[in-house]
Formats: structure tokens, C-alpha cells, sequence
């Protein structure tokens, strides 16, 4: 499916605009296993384009958006990147969603020197093949469980179970718990992989509990969390923490597992709660705008337009050599937080949250600084509710 959107004052203000157009091109999964996640980063990119323009323009320009459905496949993705610089001639590109995706589409940048912000993905392989031309702004993968793993040492948790889906994000997530053990004098007592898309863990979560893990820690998307949770609690699985990328800080989990889903912690990379410059503001007018509250995804896709609109006002320039060196070198602070990267792009400035379902409610529970709510320990085992 081809989606092309003209972000703009609207109505008739857009067709008497005499402006020059700048035009960003990006895919985004509109269908496929990435589908809700690629939704909200694609609106957050949008809703960047729009308030764009209706502040002025951009060196003069107004933004235009051109975005295909990648079908949640990095080859594609890749297709349709070499699609958009090749045949469709946009000037500035910002990432797919998915890690996986954005290693795809992150090659044909290369090939053809167009440097790319990368707005959701966080795997450290995408950085190690001496690209000059990706740039990111999310948390490295494998930071995600710092925090989690700190506070288990903290109140004195050795016994870690890891559980991650077998696409590159997960695998990263799953390495940094690996790490952080060795570094806390913890140890890993069950790890395991499963497909991407398995949502069967009555088998997986069988054997987890036979390792009797104090502390659970998942590498998943939506889906497969939500399984995850049911398994756990079909086989009596009751750690004292338990915590888990993208699927806990969405609004579907909670719906889907109603009271199941309390106590359960999740890696976010933005929350508005989070001491972020415009959160709530973005936050309000994001669900004024799509009827929803926004997830970490939809500020992915604002923050990347961000960062791609600072480099060029910084380099005066569409050129993309001179948008290339603005982004490898500039120091900024987006709606996701500060944005500083490496030699190779990637990102030394981002830290990760982690917000608990309580009572209902998703809320920003660690660090202790920016909180609105101590984190709730232990996790109350399932017979108990």
C-alpha cells in the first residue's frame, strides 16, 4: 500500500502556498507485525511536519511527507527507501520503525549518501558496519535493562530469567542482561529465544518456572508480551520483578490483560511524565489531534523530524554532506531528550525509563528522580490477587 501525505496549513491555504516544497521521505508498517507501532511513529512524524509549517517553513520550504507501508519487512523497506531517493527524489529521510527494518533501509542510505535519522531503533548492529550516514536518537539496546537490573541488585535479587524474540532489538536487550548480571554478580538462570511471532510460552513458561528466576526480563514487542503475561500466570511463574520492552508501555497491553497486566514494568525511551522539554504540551495536542494519548513511538517520530530540522537549520543547507556533519557533531535536546552521538551515529546521550502499570495507569517509576510513582516491589505473586 502507498500512503503519500502532504503535510501543510490544509484546504485551499495549501493549494495557493507558493513555497518551494522540502520533502522527507520515509516508510512506515502500516500492516504486518509492526503495524500499531509504525502507526504512532508515522503520526508523530506528521504531527512534526504540520506544527512545522504552521510555525513558517523550513529554510524557506514547506514539508512535504512521502511515506510508503513497509509491510513490517526490511526488504521492503529497503525497496521502497531506494524508491524514495531514486525515483520520488526526496531531500531528507528519517527511519522506519524496527530495528531489523532500519539495518535494511539504513544500506540503501549509505549506497546513495543520504544521511538518515533513525527514529525507532536501538540495535548496536546497525552502527557497527562504518556507516557515515545513520544517526540515532533512541537508547542503545543494550542499556534498555539497566535500570531493572540495578534495582533487583539493590533489594538483593540474584536469579535472572531472560526471554527475547529473535530479531535484533530483543537479541541486544538480551546481551545487556547478560552483561549487567556478570557486572552485579548475578546470575542468568534461564534465557531463551522464540520467534517473533510466537504467542504460545505455555511450554517456555513451564521450564522458567522449574529455574525459579527472582526477577523476569522479556525482550518483546506487543503480542508476544501480552502471551507472555498469560503463560507466566497459567504456570504459576511469580517473580519479584518482572519487566519487558515496547508491549508494557502500550495502551493495548493494559486492555488486553485488564488487572493481569498490574505491576508489570516497561523500558520506554520517552514518557511525558519524563522531564522532556514540550511533553505535555505534545502530549495534549497529539491526543487532541489523534484521539489517543501518545506512545513512546509517536515521540520517536517527532523527535526524529526534530533532529533532522535542527541539522539543516544548523547547516543552512538541504546539502546533504553539510546535514550529514550537523548530525554527527551537533549537540541537541528533543522531545525525546538529548541527542549527542558517536563517530559511528550512534547515540552516547539517551537513557531508557521504566514505567509499572498501577491501578490502571502506566507511570513513570524509575529513576527515583523523575518518578510519579515508587516503584511497586515485590510483584504480587498471581495467586494472590
Amino acid at each position: 500500500m502507498v500512503i503519500l501525505l502532504a503535510c501543510c496549513l490544509g484546504g485551499l491555504a495549501h493549494a495557493r502556498d507558493n513555497r518551494p516544497v522540502v520533502r522527507v521521505g520515509c516508510t512506515a508498517s502500516q500492516t504486518g507485525a509492526y503495524a500499531v507501532l509504525g502507526q504512532d511513529q508515522l503520526q508523530g512524524v506528521m504531527m512534526w511536519a504540520a506544527d512545522l509549517n504552521a510555525r513558517g517553513a523550513l529554510l524557506g520550504h514547506r514539508v512535504e511527507v512521502v511515506t510508503y507501508d513497509d509491510e513490517s519487512s526490511p526488504e521492503k523497506s529497503a525497496e521502497l527507501y531506494r524508491r524514495l531517493i531514486a525515483e520520488d527524489k526526496v531531500d531528507l529521510l528519517v527511519g522506519p520503525y524496527g530495528s531489523d527494518i532500519t539495518y535494511a533501509a539504513s544500506a540503501v542510505a549509505e549506497e546513495f549518501g543520504m544521511p538518515m535519522v533513525a527514529a525507532g531503533a536501538a540495535a548496536g548492529d546497525i552502527w557497527s558496519r562504518g556507516f557515515s550516514n545513520i544517526f540515532q536518537i533512541d537508547a542503545p539496546a543494550h542499556r534498555y535493562m539497566d535500570l531493572p537490573m540495578q534495582f533487583s541488585a539493590e533489594h538483593g535479587l540474584t536469579r535472572v530469567a531472560v526471554v527475547y524474540a529473535e530479531s535484533d532489538f530483543p537479541r541486544e536487550v538480551a546481551e545487556g542482561v547478560r552483561q549487567d548480571a556478570a557486572a552485579l554478580g548475578m546470575t542468568v538462570v534461564f534465557d531463551q529465544s522464540y520467534p517473533e511471532d510466537q504467542t504460545d510460552f505455555s511450554d517456555l513458561a513451564t521450564a522458567m518456572r522449574a529455574a525459579d528466576p527472582q526477577v523476569v526480563l522479556g525482550g518483546t514487542y506487543l503480542n508476544d508480551s501480552i502471551a507472555l503475561v498469560r503463560a507466566m500466570k497459567a504456570a504459576g511463574v511469580s517473580p519479584a520483578l518482572f519487566a519487558m520492552t515496547v508491549g508494557p508501555a502500550q495502551r493495548e497491553f493494559g486492555e488486553a490483560l485488564g488487572p493481569d497486566a498490574e505491576g508489570v514494568m516497561g523500558l520506554v525511551a520517552w514518557m511525558r511524565s519524563g522531564e522532556v522539554p514540550m511533553a505535555y504540551d505534545f502530549s495534549y495536542r497529539y491526543k487532541q489531534r489523534y484521539g489517543s494519548n501518545a506512545a513512546a513511538q509517536a515521540a520517536f517520530g517527532y523527535a526524529a523530524g526534530q533532529v533532522l530540522e535542527a541539522a539543516v537549520r544548523l547547516a543552512d543547507s538541504f546539502d546533504p554532506s553539510l546535514v550529514r556533519e550537523q548530525l554527527r557533531t551537533m549537540k541537541f535536546r528533543s522531545l525525546l531528550g538529548h541527542y549527542r552521538v558517536d563517530d559511528t551515529g550512534a547515540q552516547v546521550a539517551k537513557r531508557a525509563y521504566v514505567m509499572q502499570w498501577q491501578d490502571g495507569f502506566r507511570l513513570l517509576a524509575l529513576p527515583d528522580e523523575v518518578r510519579e510513582s515508587p516503584a511497586r516491589f515485590p510483584f504480587k505473586p498471581w495467586s494472590e490477587r
